[in-house]
């Protein structure tokens, strides 16, 4: 689903993040704006003398330029100069500690300033480290004591003039350190990461900084024109001293920092923020053995229950044996001989056996009124049908076939967002919101090339070798060449690829380091080129990407440790492709049509390439998911067909009588069970009809599942039914026995199927679209079931009852049989107790009649109880997505892979709606994070939140349009916001053509001249935009790309991040602020990040009054699992509660009704036990098998019950009696489950082991054993195993614990009988 889509999902969802490419681009620009910077401006001023004195120069003037046109400064030495006006105002408007004499000329200050100004956007946000770094180079190039600190130390001829080719640069430390300190958290929040990455090669202190500062650039690579070795002491003797100017710390408050930029800020640390509290668990030492503190807590209750039930248990044994009871033996045996009197009258007068036992429950027992009026019910009811037959089966089959009319609007759901999330959705809405006022995610295409382990040792070699990088280059060949035909025109990737800047394909690949081309992959140094690309993705211009971003290494490998990218064993190749808000849209239909070609070509010819490498590769797509699902719901068509073909075998044989050869083809049943199966089929069938005609889209659980359900529950109810009119006396005729019948087991029947109905309907409250349309399903079709059962099966029983007393032949009812059929088993005058039911009661009854078996079983019993629910907290939300696909699906190991290898987590947005940007607005200050900014703004909180990723789980600080928006408007960026005299909009140098709007025509080539920055700092009130400013320069912002000059370019990077319609009236109504999830690899840290940035946003919405909302691309799938306990308490106890007044109404007794509820209980409590040690997880699947085991559990509980209230004599007595009427049938039942699970499991083994490793099923309902032989896991593990459970559970508490509970505080006994003995001794007397 996208559980299973997000389902990928959810997993591939870590590597969208990485995909982000829409927001990545610019920092291309800037990564080679910054190296360029940082080293051009090194080159200023030399002296080639040795003179080292205060208003002398080292180096003054240009002589010269390399081959690739960078300048180089003369070499010679000479006093500073005196500038004129102009320029020494030019100078302090960027260098303000420069002051007097200066060493540098026009021409240098310019080149300066061109170079300075692709490091300031880094920079801005945070004045003091933009104040420290300005400084340094400043002190270089244009410092008046220029040679106290510079020495050249080497020197080169250019066009015939000496030029500089190394100096040395003495610096102190506290300098170094205090520039290194203001920066080093200086955010680029395009990239999510540090400016220092781009600016400084991600140096961890600044000795790192300066060297890479000062290496010499080879040709055409940005950087310094010749060496910097930075020194920190100068000799003695040299007379120099290390430059020294003044730093400033990013805390200080007149060049204040964000807190983003500077935590260690006093006025941010005072607003740090306590860790998101990650839940702990709590625990209790006791010496050296630590429980938790559940574990503890029902340990003491069981132990003080057990204890306190011992005690009473004794105490009461003592008083039965004391003098009180000495009396009472006089009236038991008054009792026995009195109930002795009436059987021997039974043994001695059939006639009157027969009345007793026809109006047995009537004259018996006291019913409650309900059951009285069923009793009345019933009776009549079967008279009627026995006399009409055949127009009660045509009136009811007829009423069946008129819903099943509605097929014709028969549809299956498999769109992942309509299977699992539910209407009115919060996460819903968001992604809807999200869709239509930004943009929809992209869909990703992805390929996983691994290599193998290693046998011997077990860990996977790198991946990272020529022949593999080669192996890529072929893939890639083949997947550019992939044309998919959509309405008669081929489709190609590039038809469809994201394009950030229109141009290049943003595929995620190993293969960008040689700009996609294999033509490049020796000219650049192969193997060695990408290990080298890997540490410097950021700063070098050659691994660059073909789409003008740096690629980071995380998002194209997989499978390594830390950074160590070299030993990564896995190749992630991830291709972004455009999306739309419909599905409908030709968009998207072409790109499905090019995901259908891309998996065949993955199957076809690119795994068998791969595997002949010995590697493996794993696949996927947008629709995949869907795809899959789609192939499922045909994938198990014969496992259907094989179920109903054992359930057929499994009525026929238990219908008939035993086989004699003589009159097995009178007496048996097989057209009584096809037809009971038809029946089954028919209720089925018109559930689903009843809900496609009212639109209702059916689902692939539905029709997997629903029909073993139903079946299953029907065999029992059609077996009940059978057997009931078999006990039947053959002196009555056929409509006295069928009406007996029914007044005998219809109300057990209606009571257990009431409650399956109710619990099926129960879940029909759950959130997600898939369970509650299947309960819904399942609750009409088991009443529909019922239904047809006591109308037209009953029909058919009289019919057949009618073929067999008239000699004919089953399945050939018009051939007749010459001479008279008797079957000497028929009649309950003749019937003899089998041996499971003297077992029950001669054996079993009497051990557990035992008073240490009843200690036994009772301290048992609640031992496991409180066990499962002590293990219930260790249940964990969530739907694996490889469960819910077929098993041969191609995404089992493709979700395997994304698990294992990938090694970054979802992308995250926070998005903002209704931003007022108006300057009588606040809210920019409480969004941004630069300087000026609030310390508890929202880009701030998220800053701080990434600090502590172990319970907020976000890993990065946002990238923020805002803050760039205000750094490339700031007066500082002058190479950023640019405009013509005219007031239009002028791009940078490095972007041509440079034409002004009223131009007619302009060149491609050259600078834009009358250019000025936007704004002076007059014109903003405290470096913020008013209102108008703000409303004309966003739209500008918006279109710039990033460039060498300006490397805060929004085109690309924020073009989806802000929504401007509507936006002139100050309101933005959606922007959203982009980070990362930490990696997130199991289902419960997808729900906790998704808690954790719920109740981050929260939070941070409520403080600033904003209106804030998470978004990532799994939310949507994972929303159930946020209050999914809730959902399965509420729903668990309404299951139970309904079942409790069903048995309440009907019964009549409060106390039978409590015991049900206690045992229903213990036995729900008890299957979530059972899944936590099965790691079961709990999702909607399997809170509507625990709402469905409520009722289905009824059957192990309502007839021992029912079957004690009615008996005659003390508890022990009466516990006797239940087990030996009704104890064998459950037995039965629960022996045929387990005997028919060891012979699919047997032939299962030679189908496939694992499955028997599962071995699980649901032996409670057999036809659903067929199930562990479903293509699809999702079946195994949460109706193959749970039901298992369940009926395991149900046989041992209906059979074992049960008995003992009613022995020691069963009801009171309905039977006459009973009421006698409660009567005083001296009637007894006369």
């Amino acid at each position: 689903m996208k559980l299973s889509s997000s389902g990928a999902m959810e997993l591939r969802l870590g590597f969208r993040a990485a995909v982000s490419v829409v927001q990545v681009l610019s920092i291309l620009f800037m990564a080679s704006a910054e190296r360029s910077d940082s080293r051009f401006l090194l080159t200023s001023n030399s002296s080639w003398g040795k003179i080292h004195a205060e208003d002398y120069c080292a180096m003054y003037d240009i002589c010269g330029a390399r081959s690739d046109g960078k300048v180089l400064n003369c070499p010679y030495g000479s006093p500073s100069v005196k500038p004129d006006d102009l320029l020494s105002s030019k100078i302090q408007s960027l260098c303000p500690t420069i002051t007097g004499n200066i060493c540098c000329t026009e021409t240098q200050f310019d080149t300066l300033r061109a170079q300075v100004q692709q490091a300031v956007p880094f920079l801005v946000g945070c004045p003091a480290c933009l104040r420290n770094f300005l400084n340094l180079f400043c002190e270089l190039s244009c410092s008046p004591n220029q040679s106290l600190f510079i020495n050249v130390t080497s020197v080169s001829k250019v066009g015939g003039n000496l030029t500089v080719d190394g100096i040395q640069y003495y610096i102190t430390d506290d300098f170094g350190e205090g520039l290194y300190e203001s920066c080093k958290e200086v955010k680029f929040g395009t990239m999510n990461t540090r400016a220092i990455e781009f600016i400084g090669s991600g140096a961890t202190n600044f000795t790192e900084w300066f060297a890479f500062i000062g290496t010499r650039a080879s040709p055409n690579v940005p950087g310094s024109p010749y060496a910097i070795d930075f020194k920190p002491t100068a000799p003695v003797s040299s007379g120099m001293i290390p430059m020294n100017v003044t730093t400033y710390s990013c805390g200080d408050t007149s060049l204040g920092c964000s807190c983003g930029d500077c935590p260690s800020s006093p006025v941010c640390s005072s607003s740090s923020p306590p860790s998101l509290d990650k839940k702990g668990s709590c625990s209790v030492r006791m010496g050296s053995i630590k429980a938790k503190c559940v574990d503890f807590v029902m340990a003491i209750f069981y132990i003080v229950l057990v204890s306190a039930f011992l005690g009473w248990f004794l105490l009461h044994r003592k008083e039965k044996r004391g003098p009180a009871r000495q009396t009472r033996p006089l009236v038991n045996v008054a009792n026995v001989q009195q109930t002795h009197s009436v059987s021997q009258q039974k043994q001695e007068n059939p006639t009157m056996q027969l009345i007793l036992n026809s109006s047995h429950t009537q004259k018996g027992v006291q019913l409650s009124v309900v059951q009285g009026y069923m009793s009345k019910f019933f009776r009549r009811y079967g008279t009627m049908v026995a006399r009409n037959p055949i127009l009660v089966l045509c009136l009811s089959v007829a009423v069946v076939l008129l819903l099943c009319l509605g097929l014709i609007h028969f549809k299956v759901e498999t769109r992942p967002e309509k299977l699992w999330v539910g209407h009115g959705s919060k996460a819903a809405e968001e992604k809807l919101f999200f869709d239509s006022h930004l943009a929809p995610f992209y869909r990703i295409e992805q390929l996983i090339v691994a290599t193998t382990p290693d046998a011997m040792h077990g860990k996977s070699p790198s991946i990272v070798t020529e022949d593999n990088i080669n192996l890529l280059f072929e893939i890639q060949k083949k997947v550019d060449g992939i044309q998919a035909n959509y309405s008669g025109s081929l489709i190609s990737l590039v038809d469809i690829c994201m394009k950030p800047l229109g141009e290049d394909c943003a595929t995620q690949s190993v293969l960008q380091y040689f700009k996609m081309d294999p033509n490049n992959y020796n000219d650049y140094g192969g193997v060695e080129h990408v290990e080298y690309c890997f540490e410097h993705y950021t700063s070098e211009e050659t691994c660059l990407s073909a789409f003008k971003a740096p690629l980071d290494p995380s998002t194209a490998l997989g499978g390594f440790s830390g950074n160590n990218y070299s030993e990564a064993s896995a190749f992630v190749i991830t291709y972004p492709v455009n999306n739309a808000v419909d599905i409908e849209s030709n968009e998207s239909k072409r790109a499905v049509a090019w995901e259908k070609a891309f998996i065949q070509l993955a199957k076809e010819e690119l795994l068998p390439m791969v595997q002949s490498k010995n590697l493996t590769l794993a696949f996927s797509s947008e629709s995949s998911i869907e795809d899959e699902l789609k192939r499922e719901s045909t994938a198990d068509a014969i496992t259907i067909s094989i179920s109903y073909l054992v359930m057929f075998a499994y009525i026929s044989l238990t219908l008939g009588d035993t086989p004699r050869f003589s009159s097995f083809y009178i007496s048996s049943k097989v057209l009584l069970g096809l037809s009971g199966v038809m029946l089954v089929m028919l209720s089925v069938l018109g559930s689903v009809g009843f809900f496609s005609a009212v639109g209702i889209k059916s689902t692939l659980i539905i029709m997997e599942v629903i029909p073993f359900l139903v079946l299953a529950v029907g065999v029992d109810n059609m077996c009940i039914l059978v057997h009931a009119v078999k006990r039947q006396p053959l002196e009555l005729p056929l409509e006295g026995r069928i009406s007996n019948a029914l007044v005998e087991v219809g109300p057990s029947i209606t009571l257990a199927s009431l409650s399956e109905v109710l619990a099926f309907a129960v879940g029909s409250f759950i959130p997600m679209p898939a369970c509650r349309v299947f309960s819904m399903f399942a609750a009409l079709a088991v009443l529909l079931d019922f239904l047809l059962q006591i109308t037209a099966f009953v029909a058919l029983i009289v019919l057949d009852s009618m073929r067999a007393e008239d000699n004919r032949v089953d399945c050939f009812p018009c051939m007749k049989i010459s001479g008279s059929f008797v079957d000497p088993n028929e009649g309950l005058g003749q019937r003899k107790p089998g041996l499971l039911a003297r077992y029950m009661k001669e054996v079993h009854a009497r051990i557990l009649g035992i008073w240490w078996v009843k200690v036994i079983v009772i301290a048992v019993f609640a031992a496991f109880a409180f066990a499962s629910i002590a293990l219930c907290t260790r249940i964990e939300p969530g739907l694996e997505q490889q469960i819910v696909l077929p098993r041969d699906s191609y995404l089992q190991g493709y979700f395997n892979n994304v698990s294992e290898y990938l090694r970054i987590g979802p992308p995250l947005y926070f998005v903002v709606k209704n931003y007022n940007y108006s300057s009588e607005s606040r809210q920019t200050n409480q969004l941004c994070s630069i300087s000026q900014c609030d310390s508890d703004s929202l880009l701030n909180e998220i800053s701080r939140a990434s600090l502590i990723p172990e319970s907020s789980y976000i890993s990065k600080p946002a990238a923020s349009w805002l803050d760039d928006f205000l750094v490339w408007i700031s007066p500082e960026a002058f190479g950023c916001c640019r405009k013509f005299t005219n007031g239009s909009y002028c791009p940078p140098d490095d972007q041509p053509p440079c034409c002004s709007s009223s131009d007619s025509s302009c060149g491609l080539d050259g600078v834009c001249k009358d250019c000025t920055t936007c704004f002076l700092h007059s014109d903003l009130n405290n470096d913020r935009a008013s209102t108008a400013q703000f409303r004309q320069k966003l739209p500008w912002f918006l279109d710039a790309l990033p460039s060498n000059d300006c490397a805060k370019g929004g085109h690309g990077a924020y073009t989806d991040s802000v929504e401007l319609q509507g936006y002139e009236d100050g309101v933005i109504q959606a922007s959203s602020f982009r980070t990362y999830h930490t990696p997130l690899s199991k289902q419960v840290d997808f729900v906790n990040s998704m808690r954790a940035a719920r109740e981050f946003s929260s939070r941070v919405s409520s403080s600033l009054k904003i209106e804030i909302f998470p978004y990532s691309v799994f939310y949507i799938f994972f929303e159930q699992y946020l209050d999914i306990w809730r959902t399965a308490l509420i729903n668990l106890a309404i299951a139970i509660g309904a079942v409790f007044v069903v048995c309440l109404i009907i019964t009549w007794s409060l106390w039978s009704s409590a015991i049900i509820l206690l045992v229903l209980a213990m036995i729900v409590v008890d299957m979530m036990g059972v899944m936590a040690i099965l790691n079961i997880q709990l999702n909607a699947v399997s809170v509507v098998n625990l709402v469905m085991s409520v009722g289905i559990a009824v059957e192990f509980c309502v007839h021992i019950t029912h079957a004690f209230s009615v008996s005659s004599g003390d508890r022990e007595q009466r516990t006797k009696e239940a087990l030996g009427t009704m104890g064998a049938s459950v037995f039965r039942f629960a022996f045929f489950s387990m005997t028919k699970l060891s012979c699919i499991f047997a032939i299962g083994m030679r189908l496939c082991t694992t499955w028997i490793n599962n071995g699980i099923t649901l032996t409670k309902l057999v036809g659903v054993i067929v199930l562990c032989f479903s293509r699809t896991e999702v079946f195994v593990v949460y109706y193959f195993k749970m039901y298992l459970a369940l009926v395991l559970l149900g046989f041992l508490h209906g059979l074992v614990f049960l008995p003992v509970l009613l022995s020691i505080v069963g009801p009171p006994s309905k039977s006459l009988g009973i009421q006698k003995q409660d009567q005083p001794p001296v009637s007894s007397s006369q």
